[in-house]
């Protein structure tokens, strides 16, 4: 029943009547009843037609061919109205769709191939409605929470005019009103000049305001893409002032514990020392006082060096970059430190403080060999990738916990009894200073990797 139904079986039942119904009109025209009706008003009506009795087999095809072209044209009609009308709602359906309208619908109802497409459109509509119904839902959400939040979100186009804009940036910027349409660099021409330097500079930076009468400090956020193929810039300002003031508050206690067991270590020593050399002068047990005086000096020094260490830390010199060239300074490195060079060197010369990157590898060093590992397995390895040297001390140790991998280059974190925790935090402060990273992962076959990252061209 279905293959009666479809297109096919409609056209072949089509083509097949058209056929009998030519046969028809050719046997009537040759052979009955047109002869007989000829024969009999030549003989009873005395009715003489030369063109119908002279007409033969050409011209009864001709005149079949003449009664069987409206027979023909009604039959097309019949087979090509209903497609000629899905055509016509399909062509409203695109162009519906194409306006966003996607309420559209085709009422035909069929039993065929035509019924299929068009209960496919129906189905395709639906889901176009309902994909659209949760996009709108989607984006109400994503404006309600960008519109939200505290942080300032700024969308500019190709010309820097303001294509979106929340509602911090409107207070931030604009008094609380719009900023669509406005060109965001008019709009900062009256900004304090850090915040212009920030935007201008297209990248992320970290810049201190006065507004209301007291310093904020902003966080700026910058990324270039397109958009309807067009290019914008989406800019984020973060205020980091309640932030950095719980960073600031939580590194001072930090340093106070850390100072405080420090000084405890050393100055407890001291004193009982001191109180033990009293007594011993008072009765004349001198021979013993050499060795308690010896002992204060050494828990002094070590005092010395502890707060020696901290000042090196806060009063860090601006690197001075000088060319480097990499046979010399691995051979001044390692009159300092034990290392295997791993790989050949680059061929370009280093860009960097080579008395602040010594001092950085040195700390690198020692502290491979201090791990649980073998100490002739500390390799150094130098490379370049992309603009950049790539400089790796590498251990077989037992690595670092992830924990520990997350806060090993903070200030004061150290996982050692006696450490201050400012070496890596120091080469930290080195490498970022030249331009650079630090980075630190466990190796897939055991032990610890340290990472440099530095430019190969002078800033």
């Amino acid at each position: 029943m279905r293959r009666l139904n479809s297109l096919e079986g409609r056209l072949t039942g089509l083509l097949a009547l058209a056929g009998l119904c030519g046969a028809l009109l050719y046997a009537g025209l040759t052979e009955w009843p047109l002869p007989q009706l000829l024969a009999w008003a030549h003989d009873d009506l005395k009715l003489d037609i030369p063109g119908l009795a002279a007409m033969g087999t050409y011209g009864a095809l001709l005149l079949c061919l003449i009664l069987l072209l409206p027979l023909a044209w009604w039959l097309a009609h019949g087979v090509m109205g209903p497609l000629k009308r899905l055509l016509r709602a399909l062509e409203g359906a695109v162009a519906s769709y194409r306006d966003g309208d996607f309420s559209f619908s085709i009422a035909m109802r069929r039993r065929d191939e035509l019924g299929d497409l068009i209960h496919m459109h129906n189905a395709l509509g639906q889901t176009l409605r309902e994909q659209r119904q949760h996009l709108a839902q989607r984006e109400l959400l994503l404006d309600t929470v960008v519109q939200n939040t505290p942080v300032a979100l700024v969308l500019t186009d190709a010309i820097g005019r303001v294509a979106y804009a929340n509602i911090a940036a409107r207070h931030l910027f604009n008094e609380g009103r719009s900023l669509n349409g406005l060109d965001f660099a008019n709009l900062l021409a009256g900004a304090p000049e850090a915040l212009r330097t920030a935007v201008d500079g297209h990248e992320d930076a970290l810049f201190t305001v006065d507004m209301d009468g007291s310093e904020e400090t902003f966080h700026l956020s910058q990324r270039a893409f397109r958009l309807q193929g067009r290019p914008h810039r989406l800019q984020l300002f973060r205020r980091m002032t309640r932030e950095l003031s719980r960073q600031e508050v939580a590194a001072w206690k930090r340093v106070i514990r850390v100072v405080s067991h420090e000084l405890n270590n050393s100055l407890a020593p001291i004193s009982s020392m001191a109180h033990s050399g009293a007594e011993l002068a008072r009765r004349g047990n001198l021979e013993r006082l050499p060795g308690v005086f010896a002992t204060i000096g050494e828990r002094a020094r070590h005092l010395h060096g502890f707060i020696d260490g901290y000042a090196r830390f806060a009063k860090l010199p601006t690197p001075q970059v000088v060319p480097v060239a990499w046979p010399a300074f691995l051979d001044g490195l390692a009159l300092h430190c034990r290392f295997r060079l791993v790989g050949e060197l680059p061929t370009q010369q280093g860009w960097f403080d080579p008395a602040q990157i010594e001092q950085v590898l040195i700390n690198l060093v020692k502290n491979a060999h201090e791990a649980e590992g073998d100490a002739d397995e500390v390799t150094l390895a130098i490379g370049v990738v992309s603009r950049d040297v790539r400089i790796e001390v590498a251990d077989r140790g037992p690595g670092m916990s992830q924990n520990v991998l997350a806060q090993a280059l903070l200030p004061f974190y150290s996982t050692k009894r006696s450490g201050t925790g400012l070496g890596l935090a120091l080469a930290r402060e080195i490498v970022e200073a030249h331009g650079g990273r630090i980075a630190l992962a466990n190796r897939a076959e055991g032990g610890l990797r340290v990472s440099l990252l530095l430019p190969l061209a002078p800033p």
